[in-house]
């Protein structure tokens, strides 16, 4: 029989920064989350980060979004109610010790369909699940909207929740549960670790994270990528990078630097990086990764950069849970922290101003109140 401890059902409100358009200021008002279901989780959020998805979908950048919408998907919470059918969850074993009591995180993605038929779900890649639900701006397959972290509250299933290690302090893993996962799940898949040669391109919330795991997975020499040398002191001195490239600064870059690297990671979503240059940097077979999402196309490619070392361009996508959970132990084994500014959920329209101009160092967390303290 299921636990009577865990289904306790809060009164409370949900109560978030709604955006109903584009252009005008965020709401702060009641929304409707989806109904509870059996499956799900309920949490008291205390800790959101601010990822650069927010800025793009608040203002519609990436397509139209489906106002009214709550955005953040870096969430930091307590538990409160735990669905009945929780504790015995086939999909995900993990989800089964979560209890009240219990802080956990919530990423990018709070459904998939878990099909057995699903390719990507059988292999263990929700993340790639064609059916897979956001965790804000998004349905769920009863057509019920999903609501992120900009909230005082946050209901989702439980496969889709993990709990966070006690090393990691609560605003710190925020980040991670998006921001770190992005850069961490592909690094590792193409072989970031002992003997290889990683470039970071872009120094900011996901390109310091980028650096951080890279060492953390044991890189041999990890290389930071930026156009001017305003970051160098922070790539070198505070992440842990070998070496600082910036490529309008320093004439000849490209060729200077040329087959020096087994993998290039790029977190900019600038449409005009020097694409055909950073290829240049690859060794035979290496692998150019683009994990920042620009709003406009990427630049053209020459056919022979990829040709005259055979070289690979692909992508990546957040993360799945498995690759979410390797994550957060291995952050809190070799205390990966990114570097943050907190500032407080009623700042909220002044931090995203700040996101958006640049001036985050590396990472924004909002926090709820006295709720952060926990």
């Amino acid at each position: 029989m299921p636990d009577p401890t865990q289904q306790s059902a809060p009164a409370a409100a949900f109560i978030g920064w709604v955006a109903y358009d584009a252009t005008s200021p965020l709401t702060f008002t009641t929304f409707e989350p989806k109904p509870f279901k059996e499956t799900d989780i309920e949490i008291r959020v205390t800790h959101c980060g601010i990822c650069g998805t927010d800025v793009h979908t608040l203002r519609s950048g990436w397509g139209p979004t489906d106002y009214p919408c709550v955005v953040g998907h870096e969430i930091i919470g307590i538990v409160e109610r735990v669905g009945a059918s929780v504790p015995s969850l086939p999909s995900s074993p993990e989800s089964r010790l979560i209890k009240i009591g219990d802080r956990v995180g919530i990423g990018a993605q709070s459904m998939s369909c878990l099909k057995p038929d699903c390719g990507a779900c059988a292999d263990g890649q929700e993340s790639y699940c064609p059916r897979m639900t956001g965790t804000y701006n998004a349905r769920y397959p009863d057509k019920s909207k999903s609501y992120g972290g900009f909230a005082t509250r946050w209901r989702g299933p439980a496969h889709f929740v993990f709990k966070i290690p006690d090393e990691l302090p609560s605003a710190e893993a925020a980040p991670l549960l998006c921001g770190g996962v992005t850069v961490f799940a592909p690094l590792r898949k193409h072989g970031a670790g002992p003997g290889k040669t990683v470039g970071v391109v872009g120094i900011g919330g996901l390109g310091h994270l980028g650096i951080l795991f890279a060492r953390s997975l044991g890189a041999e020499r990890v290389v930071a990528i930026s156009r001017s040398s305003r970051k160098r002191t922070d790539a070198l001195k505070g992440l842990g990078a070998h070496l600082f490239i910036a490529t309008d600064e320093e004439k000849g870059w490209a060729k200077t630097h040329s087959r020096s690297l087994d993998i290039i990671l790029s977190t900019v979503s600038a449409p005009d990086m020097p694409l055909t240059d950073y290829l240049r940097l690859l060794k035979r077979n290496g692998t150019f990764i683009q994990v920042g999402a620009p709003e406009d196309p990427l630049p053209p490619l020459r056919a022979w950069s990829l040709i005259q070392k055979s070289v690979k361009v692909t992508g990546s996508n957040i993360g799945s849970p498995k690759e979410i959970r390797q994550m957060l132990q291995l952050a809190a084994e070799k205390r990966v922290l990114p570097w943050i500014e907190k500032r407080p959920m009623a700042d909220v329209h002044a931090a995203l101003a700040d996101m958006h101009d640049g001036k985050a160092r590396y990472r924004y967390v909002l926090q709820n109140g006295e709720q952060a303290k926990l």
